[in-house]
């Protein structure tokens, strides 16, 4: 499927689906892969509508995850022990009522971390045993790879590093249909493995419908590309799909709590791991403070659903935009 093909098939989905509305309520916050293995690799995040507005728009936030995953085939291993730092910020701004144009980026590092003491109380107390994390010292880093056909690759952790630069832009079809064309451009300083380190692109299509006057429903469909790049090249997908199904639900005065389920293609192939051979899923959730300036608050978790590993334990997300 195209990146042409798969917004052409969205933009008629949703217009058969859903019947012209009025005002436009807030939704639910953007949402990328944190996992450095995905985030390497795929260009593609769930892209919340935006309704028209004056001016700047701005959106910070800050998403700090504890990862535990490993994989060992009789030809292959995979190992992931790190705690990952992204901060990014995206300003938004419309240049009619239809078409708006954003700028993306921010920073990252990944580290040993702090976090192991407290996720194992966290995991006792849902009644959750990760024997992963009884294989590892606390707070330690491991990063690596030992693939069938090679190479071993064993990454370094980095204290803080400048992220990829995303420019992109908007079109509104009506008042619940968006979709928005992104050019990731290689402007990382990260080391090897944290970075797609090409020019990407990425396409993704966006419904907004408001169910009754407290639930808002967002959805997406998106179509991404990546050329191989680096040391896995023999095993990188380039082309790559998503969808994602979301709810906000305001549930007393300006407080509203969400979530929002996220599935992606196989970033991988044929490396026999599989957590990297397997389509990826996350549930993403938490709740969200609009206050009277405009402003909107927002306190979130996310969890992995699959590949059925471990993945990324949990993602702590902080965030505010206007």
């Amino acid at each position: 499927m195209t990146l042409r093909s798969a917004a052409a098939f969205a933009v008629l989905l949703v217009a058969c689906l859903v019947p012209p509305s009025g005002a436009v309520a807030q939704g639910l916050p953007a949402w990328a892969p944190i996992n450095p293995m995905a985030a390497s690799r795929s260009p593609l995040e769930f892209e919340p509508f935006r309704p028209p507005r004056e001016g700047w728009s701005a959106n910070l936030a800050l998403d700090y995850a504890s990862a535990i995953e490993f994989g060992a085939e009789a030809h292959a291993s995979y190992d992931l022990d790190a705690e990952i730092l992204r901060l990014r910020l995206r300003l938004a701004r419309d240049l009619s009522p239809s078409a708006f144009v954003e700028l993306d980026g921010g920073i990252g590092g990944s580290y040993a971390g702090f976090l192991d003491g407290f996720l194992d109380w966290y995991h006792g107390l849902l009644g959750i045993e990760l024997k992963e994390r009884e294989r590892r010292p606390h707070n330690s880093f491991l990063y690596r790879l030992e693939l069938p056909r090679g190479p071993a690759v064993e990454r370094e952790p980095s204290d803080i590093y400048l992220g990829d630069l995303r420019v992109a832009a908007g079109w509104r079809y009506t008042d619940r249909v968006q979709t928005v064309a992104s050019i990731w451009l290689p402007t990382s300083t990260a080391p090897d493995g944290y970075s797609l380190g090409v020019v990407a692109g990425a396409l993704v299509t966006t419904l907004h419908a408001t169910i009754a006057k407290p639930l808002v429903f967002e959805g997406s469909v998106g179509a991404g590309y990546a050329p191989t790049h680096g040391d896995l090249a023999e095993y990188q997908h380039t082309t790559f799909i998503s969808a994602s199904s979301g709810l906000r639900w305001r549930f007393w005065g300006r407080q509203s709590l969400y979530a929002n389920l996220f599935v992606h293609t196989p970033y991988y192939h044929d490396t026999t791991i599989r957590a990297l051979d397997r389509r990826d899923m996350a549930l993403d959730f938490g709740w969200i403070l609009a206050t009277r300036s405009g402003r909107e608050w927002r306190l979130g978790l996310t969890e992995d659903l699959e590949p059925g590993g471990p993945g990324i334990d949990l993602v702590f997300r902080l965030g505010v935009s206007r």
